[in-house]
């Protein structure tokens, strides 16, 4: 590892510590009390699986894959098992990355999520990454419902060094979207971040606002490849799965973007989400500083846990 990418293991490893005690120390007393893979040892693993935040289904889908392994492999010893389970979690993690890249092709990056999830602050966040990885970027301040938003989102941008586009609080959001487009076109800009209003979506007004905001993207920038990133605080563990629910009866989300994962121990939450969503990480937040939201990387999220 690069020192770069090894500060950043480091980080993510000191986020997840609580994660980490949470699930591997359990985990590790089990295996030290039983040494034989049979009923009872898988019986307290499922146990202890679906209390850190693993959920039923990605607990069930661990297990079956378990027993398929310990089969096909003729493995007894459970100290074998947490390598099972690591490559469990990795292969699915990947499994519903985004491979695609796109080249020369103008971005459009829609953020979504309920208020306090740290939204606005990611969005300072990625504007800063995309920025010093030589793209420019133009931020629209389209949550215009929140007082706080639109003043808190400038500074992140002055802090990030990148362009943003605002307008008096309480006027429309499709309007500084619109606007934002025509600076992103005439520009030339390689990433248009657009931030929405965020009360929980199953605000009737606030599901229209979304879609209107949507719907003007589509028509004035259908060049550009469109992604829409939900933000979910890993604090929240069980209920970022109830919010994304709610929000895929919207819009297509396809990322998500984990916050707060260094004030947690719920950070298993991130296997079923991507689980039983279908939905790629995109990024995750591991503290306040400007830098301290990484890539995300299934291996090294994994190990950060489990190792």
């Amino acid at each position: 590892m690069d020192n770069e990418k090894m500060g950043f293991f480091a980080k993510l490893k000191e986020g997840l510590s609580k994660t980490k005690k949470n699930l591997t120390e359990q985990i590790e007393n089990i295996v030290f009390k039983h040494k034989k893979i049979d009923d009872d040892f898988l019986e307290e693993l499922e146990e202890i699986l679906i209390t850190s935040d693993m959920g039923m289904e990605t607990t069930m889908d661990i297990i079956d894959y378990i027993k398929e392994e310990t089969k096909k492999r003729k493995l007894e010893d459970t100290s074998e098992i947490k390598d099972v389970i690591k490559e469990y979690l990795i292969n699915m993690l990947e499994e519903y990355e985004d491979k695609e890249e796109s080249e020369n092709q103008q971005r459009v990056v829609l953020i979504v999520g309920v208020n306090g999830v740290g939204k606005t602050t990611s969005i300072g966040k990625i504007a800063y990454r995309l920025k010093s990885a030589g793209n420019s970027v133009i931020v629209a301040a389209a949550d215009t419902f929140r007082a706080a938003a639109v003043e808190q989102l400038k500074e992140w941008c002055t802090r990030a060094g990148v362009d943003i586009v605002a307008s008096e609080q309480g006027s429309d959001p499709g309007a500084v979207v619109y606007d934002a487009i025509q600076a992103a076109k005439a520009r030339k800009t390689d990433i248009l971040i657009c931030d929405t209003a965020g009360r929980l979506h199953n605000k009737k007004n606030l599901m229209n606002e979304l879609s209107k905001i949507f719907k003007i993207v589509d028509r004035e920038f259908s060049d550009a490849k469109i992604d829409v990133y939900l933000v979910i605080d890993a604090t929240t563990g069980q209920n970022g799965i109830i919010q994304a629910k709610l929000f895929s009866e919207t819009c297509k989300i396809n990322g998500l973007i984990l916050t707060k994962l260094d004030g947690t121990a719920k950070g298993g939450i991130a296997f079923p989400i991507v689980n039983e969503l279908k939905i790629p990480i995109k990024y995750v937040g591991v503290g306040e500083k400007i830098d301290d939201l990484q890539d995300f990387n299934a291996t090294d999220f994994v190990n950060a846990i489990f190792e």
